[in-house]
């Protein structure tokens, strides 16, 4: 018995159609059956894994902008002071 397909087809950016190319290139397979096999079976635990990796780095990255912030605040009161303790005492 023949296996039944059917066609799907779905518009996307040239980037996006580049980088399933090489995808499925790296993976030794056609774009149709990368595609396939994403769907069924998901990402990869590697995947799954850089994917709370980046997630992580992105709340260390506003907790250290955050943090920045405020000691750039302090250090503008603390020059703001000197400046007027330098004033005060002229």
């Amino acid at each position: 018995m023949a296996i039944q397909t059917a066609r799907v087809t779905f518009l996307t950016s040239p980037d996006f159609k580049a980088w399933l190319v090489e995808e499925a290139s790296k993976a030794g397979v056609s774009v149709s059956e990368f595609i396939r096999l994403r769907c069924q079976y998901g990402p990869s635990e590697d995947e799954l894994m850089l994917l709370a990796m980046a997630e992580e780095l992105k709340k260390a990255t506003r907790r250290a902008g955050d943090s920045l912030e405020k000691g750039i605040r302090d250090a503008e009161s603390v020059l703001k002071e000197l400046r007027r303790r330098k004033k005060v005492t002229a």
